[in-house]
């Protein structure tokens, strides 16, 4: 067995035959190979097939004036059926429940440990990232009494243009674009990594695929391409985990602190059922949401005046005793290092030092790592260095194991001052 197959193990027969065979409800095979055979030759599939290409108007009575650019190829499994599938086990539960309430603590200062979010920019390989979760949680019991550590397991990247857009979105790294055998490797690692004793975060970015994977998610990321968007300020209201938003590209954060604001409020919008049902969906809003300074395309704001303004902009609207009014996660990557894994480190170092000084307002630090140093181009797994980046720059392995003990010292030097 391969080790995208054992990755996806436990799954009903069903939905296993939608992942491995790829079938599809809607066309049969030959149709699918036509369909792309024409948009890989640059064509429109709808003029060039015309009435050989059955669509659901013609079964329901309904023109063909609807949908001309869109390929409904592949409906996906309803969350109920994934998470009936690949079940939260109750250690699991456990994991989840006592660490979102750990990181809760953090937030509002009940804890003063420092949390730390690490791990990969992005899962590619779910072997590799449960192998970088068995690493990360022989050092958390050594500095478990200093730093609350979640991993990133990042499954939805955004694009400036365009680009690979993450493991839900195109598993196989080669343009398929097999989403539903992507939920399910990204449901897959997530309960893998809880399995190893780690808890988990990870960026929203579809407003979607919180239904199949968020009930196994400790801590959430709203990118800063996405703090201004309605639809996740949305979302972030009705999660069940802390969330953090991260200042605008351009270096803004007051869009961050709006959303923090935003999403502690009730909300109803559009949204997906746990039958995958379009339905209205009402939330409670979410009062743990914060902000994450990641710097911007003008530079970093990691700096101690920066830090400052920040939370003195958050403290302004949401008060002193919230969450965001705390103080902010630091994210070291980024605009805060140019995306550079070695400047990356230093920052880290720089924060580290501050927090040994007693600085105020630094409730956390975020750095992207990963096995090997550095990142190589995309492609499929079998072409690839096991586990190096495939997205932005990570810290190696053993540069991070140092920073991770020398941000648990600097927690241990504040402490005593």
């Amino acid at each position: 067995m391969n080790e995208t197959n054992q990755s996806v193990r436990g799954i009903s027969p069903e939905v296993r035959q939608a992942i491995e065979q790829g079938v599809p409800r809607t066309y049969t095979r030959a149709q699918m190979h036509e369909v792309h055979r024409v948009i890989d030759e640059g064509g429109n599939p709808f003029t060039e097939l015309g009435e050989r290409l059955p669509r659901w108007e013609d079964q329901v009575g309904v023109e063909r004036i609807i949908n001309r650019r869109i390929m409904e190829l592949d409906p996906l499994p309803t969350p109920a059926e994934v998470l009936q599938s690949l079940p939260l086990d109750a250690h699991g539960q456990e994991v989840v429940a006592s660490s979102r309430d750990e990181v809760r603590g953090c937030l509002y200062g009940q804890d003063d440990r420092l949390l730390v979010i690490v791990g990969p920019c992005s899962v590619h390989d779910p072997a590799a990232a449960l192998d970088y979760a068995r690493r990360l949680v022989r050092v958390m019991k050594q500095v478990e009494d200093e730093l609350l550590i979640v991993m990133r397991v990042y499954f939805e990247k955004p694009r400036s243009t365009v680009g690979w857009k993450g493991l839900i979105n195109d598993p196989d790294i080669d343009g398929s674009h097999h989403l539903q055998k992507g939920l399910l490797l990204a449901r897959r690692t997530l309960l893998d990594v809880l399995g190893a004793g780690v808890a988990a975060a990870t960026e929203f970015l579809e407003p979607t695929s919180p239904q199949y994977i968020a009930d196994a998610v400790s801590w959430g990321a709203i990118g800063a391409r996405n703090t201004e968007s309605q639809v996740h300020r949305q979302l972030a209201s009705g999660m069940s985990m802390p969330i953090g938003f991260k200042n605008a590209t351009d270096g803004s954060v007051q869009g961050a602190v709006n959303s923090c604001v935003a999403a502690s409020q009730r909300h109803t919008f559009f949204g997906v059922d746990h039958q995958g049902r379009a339905s209205a969906v009402e939330t409670l809003g979410n009062p743990d949401c914060h902000v994450v300074l990641r710097g911007s395309s003008s530079g970093p704001n990691y700096d101690a005046a920066s830090v400052a303004d920040a939370v003195r902009t958050v403290r302004g609207q949401l008060g002193e005793d919230t969450a965001a009014g705390h103080g902010v996660v630091i994210d070291c990557s980024h605009g805060n290092s140019g995306k550079d894994e070695v400047q990356q480190a230093a920052v880290v170092r720089d924060v580290a030092a501050r927090v040994a000084a007693g600085e105020p307002g630094i409730t956390g630090i975020m750095m992207e790592s990963f096995i090997e140093a550095g990142n190589q181009p995309a492609a499929p797994l079998a072409q690839l260095t096991y586990g190096q980046s495939i997205t932005d720059r990570c810290i190696g392995w053993p540069e991070t194991e140092r920073l991770l003990f020398e941000l648990a010292e600097a927690v241990r030097t504040r402490r005593w001052n």
